[in-house]
């Protein structure tokens, strides 16, 4: 079997894989996406193994090896980014990575500040937050 059909699909596996990450919201399957990226990875690392211990001839199977430590490795990763998927879920509600993202940068505030003045009367505005706009459309 030539080194093509390995390595092209590797290639599929990760490219599917930074895809996921790049355009999925939820949590879960941005892990899954990484998942599969790092099985790309153990995808090459086996079939450039077969290769070169075909060329070289040597008994050392280093790839193997290196594919057991990353599956290891991913064990445990998956393991702790489970947990602290779940961890955020129980204490926020939702698994949505833009809405976390958002109430870690501190842009959900709308209301008054911690000092308890209203943000757009420091700033000298006068206009009503959107959201008290909205509410009174709807009464």
């Amino acid at each position: 079997m030539h080194l093509v059909y390995p390595a092209v699909l590797a290639a599929l596996l990760f490219c599917t894989g930074i895809y996921g990450v790049l355009a999925r919201r939820n949590a879960i399957l941005v892990l899954m996406s990484v998942e599969l990226m790092l099985n790309a990875v153990n995808l090459n690392l086996v079939a450039f193994d077969v290769w070169l211990s075909r060329t070289a001839e040597e008994k050392l199977h280093s790839g193997q090896a290196l594919t057991l430590f990353t599956i290891a490795i991913a064990a445990a990763e998956i393991g702790i980014g489970l947990a602290i998927v779940l961890a955020v879920y129980r204490g926020r509600g939702t698994s949505d990575i833009d809405k976390l993202r958002d109430t870690a940068e501190g842009h959900e505030s709308d209301g008054p500040d911690s000092d308890g003045t209203d943000s757009n009367a420091a700033h000298g505005d006068d206009t009503e937050p959107p959201a008290a706009k909205k509410a009174e459309a709807t009464a």
